[in-house]
């Protein structure tokens, strides 16, 4: 999605933020040496979560983005975010065009932590030819297990006493990565080409995975994810694909809705298909792995 739909301008905030910084940089926050461990920030609470299970106690994450009831597109910067990517030694992005504030911060703070960026680890070409790059990557295993390794990697630079902790724990964490693949696997020889529609690309990576075929008129996909208007022909071509008795499924983002997705979802439960909803933060009392589960178990279920 577009970068001006993730935050508002806030020249003012990272201005305020680096006074803030000067002043009290030294009474807001202990320093590494004193806490012992590895001061890490992230774009959301999606990449905070992986930090936290690759970095265990040797880490202290601070996720920008964490509530589960806003939408990630209206977020505004603080003066508190960017005292917190000041003092951090790890910062992690998604990238893609999603949360360029991380960037612009990271320069205003005029330090050097160690920036890992999961669309640029991904190793997917981020200007396609044709269509629009799907910045939505933790929705993608294989990129989700270059991202932690490459957490691994940098918190073991940083605190090299505990790198063989963090070794382990990606080992562990890749482990779940590859059964939740395995579920990938075992649903997409049972569905592979059954048609699903969506609101947003938001699970595309999933069900691109599970070998579903995606229906939905690219324009009013695109509508949603930009937060324009659906035009009235690619709005009725959707609100059709309901009544063929096709579709097996709509995947909507339950973050940004508005009437014309609820006209949408109303007309796919009128004719009795199921909806999934997905989220681009962690629902609240989960983590990763716990949250892709029940992603894969909604769709297994919706799909039978």
């Amino acid at each position: 999605m577009p970068a001006s739909r993730f935050f508002a301008p806030f020249a003012a905030v990272v201005i305020a933020a680096v006074a803030l910084t000067g002043c009290s940089a030294a009474e807001s926050a202990p320093s590494p040496a004193k806490t012992g461990v590895i001061p890490v920030v992230a774009s959301t609470d999606v990449w905070g979560s992986v930090a936290s299970a690759i970095g265990g106690r040797h880490v202290a994450v601070t996720s920008i983005i964490d509530d589960p009831n806003k939408d990630p597109h209206d977020y505004q910067a603080d003066a508190r975010n960017q005292l917190a990517i000041s003092k951090a030694s790890v910062v992690i992005d998604n990238g893609g065009g999603y949360d360029d504030f991380v960037s612009t911060m990271v320069s205003a703070a005029h330090t050097h932590p160690a920036v890992l960026t999961a669309a640029e680890l991904s190793g997917y070409d981020q200007h396609p030819a044709s269509g629009d790059f799907n910045e939505h990557l933790w929705y993608d295993f294989p990129t989700v297990q270059k991202v932690a390794q490459a957490m691994a990697d940098a918190f073991a630079k940083e605190d090299p006493s505990d790198a063989a902790s963090f070794r382990s724990n990606a080992a562990a964490f890749d482990a779940k990565l590859h059964t939740l693949e395995a579920t990938e696997a075992r649903l997409k020889s049972t569905y592979a080409g059954t048609d699903v529609t969506i609101t947003e690309p938001v699970p595309l990576y999933m069900l691109d995975a599970i070998g579903l075929t995606n229906v939905t008129p690219q324009k009013f996909s695109e509508a949603i994810e930009n937060d324009t208007d659906v035009a009235p022909t690619v709005l009725e071509q959707t609100l059709d694909l309901y009544k063929s008795g096709k579709v097996k499924l709509i995947a909507y983002n339950e973050q940004t809705t508005g009437a014309q997705t609820a006209l949408v979802l109303a007309a796919a439960k009128k004719n009795g298909v199921a909806v999934v909803p997905v989220t681009e933060t962690l629902p609240a009392g989960t983590n990763y792995i716990g949250w892709m589960t029940a992603n894969l178990d909604a769709i297994a279920k919706a799909l039978k």
